[in-house]
């Protein structure tokens, strides 16, 4: 399999790199222009002259919730992981050291590691810099997965540590929620203010309206950006994992599984709040699972249960010209499972032809 070939399924990994940093300053872009009209619209209704030093007050404000967040963020999760217990080398041993070995070839600290007591099959890794990472595992994706399809599930969590794009979601996805909580917070002084009186209230209730629409408007557009960003490293994540274990099989296998043990997974699970972060995605797994069963069967032409290299080209062409898909994907936290299976069925065929180039780790 040539670099080339590599490019054309998922781009190289500059391309993430790029699309990360665009996605990035327009977040943040968006963040500050929410904060810039705030401070706007309160000097013309109120005719304060705060600016500039209003606006400084506001973006510092911002930036100490979104550095709150970055610094607590890793022990919240922690409290949100039920029954967590630290994998070691002595409680086991082949895991421990499967992580180390992938850690090292993808050359990232090995990260800490831990077993979630979730009967779901899942995995996700989290942190505030690569270097603290940690890893966490549940105890049903080590009860349903086989050992080769648990190491492609570790191989694809260590690409998000090589990716950095972990470090990247972590800050990003601070500004929606900050963005909902000036909306929210626009509409509950709203509720409040029908029993204001006074000079000031027609002004206060005016301030609270712009800045409740003008979040929201922020909120959704910034909501949208993160979740392209969180979809887009899913499918590097899966290429990494295919290369660094050299069997894109076992790693389509696992999702399969994942998708299936979630689909019948209670509703009481790990927090949904961390969906972002697992390898699939708890919420939607009912879904996404039907979805999936659907697509390999219209797929599988000759019903032979497999989809072989004319099938695969075929599924591709209609993905290309399903629009509806593209857009049923939009406010989605990770791509449906039958196209990132697809994926790994075409890097799979590519490496039957010509196996993988030396410097794979240049594109994934």
């Amino acid at each position: 399999m040539t670099g080339a070939h590599i490019v054309v399924f998922v781009g190289s990994l500059g391309a993430l790199r790029r699309g990360s940093v665009a996605t990035v300053v327009l977040v943040f872009g968006f963040l500050s222009f929410l904060l810039l009209m705030i401070v706007v619209v309160v000097d013309l209704v109120l005719s304060a002259s705060a600016y500039p030093y209003g606006f400084l007050v506001v973006v510092g404000l911002a930036l100490f919730f979104i550095f709150l967040q970055w610094l607590i963020s890793p022990a919240i999760v922690r409290w949100a992981i039920k029954t967590r217990q630290e994998v070691t080398p002595y409680s086991n041993a082949w895991l421990y050291q499967t992580v180390a070995d992938l850690a090292r070839q993808a050359g990232v600290p090995t990260p800490r590691i831990w077993m979630s007591g979730d009967p779901s099959p899942n995995a996700f890794v989290f942190g505030r810099t690569v270097g603290h990472a940690e890893l966490v595992v549940t105890y049903g994706l080590l009860q349903r997965l086989n050992q080769d399809e648990i190491r492609a599930v570790v191989g694809h969590e260590i690409g998000h540590l090589r990716h950095r794009d972990v470090i990247i979601m972590t800050w990003v996805s601070a500004v929606p929620l900050l963005a909902y909580i000036l909306a929210r917070g626009g509409f509950e002084l709203l509720r409040g203010s029908g029993r204001a009186r006074g000079k000031g209230a027609g002004q206060a209730i005016l301030i609270a309206i712009i800045v409740a629409v003008l979040s929201y408007a922020v909120y959704f557009i910034t909501q949208v950006l993160v979740l392209y960003l969180s979809r887009t490293r899913e499918y590097y994540a899966d290429a990494y994992g295919a290369a660094a274990t050299k069997d894109p099989h076992d790693l389509a296998s696992a999702l399969t599984k994942i998708s299936y043990g979630l689909s019948l997974a209670k509703r009481d699970s790990e927090p949904s709040g961390l969906r972002a972060f697992m390898i699939g995605d708890p919420v939607k797994a009912d879904r996404d699972y039907a979805v999936l069963q659907g697509k390999m069967t219209q797929y599988d032409l000759d019903r032979d249960g497999q989809i072989d290299a004319y099938e695969l080209q075929k599924a591709i062409e209609a993905e290309r010209r399903s629009h509806w898909s593209r857009a049923n994907e939009l406010f989605s936290t990770h791509p449906p499972t039958y196209k990132r299976i697809l994926k790994l069925e075409e890097i799979e065929e590519e490496m039957k032809q010509s196996g993988l180039p030396a410097d794979v780790y240049k594109f994934v």
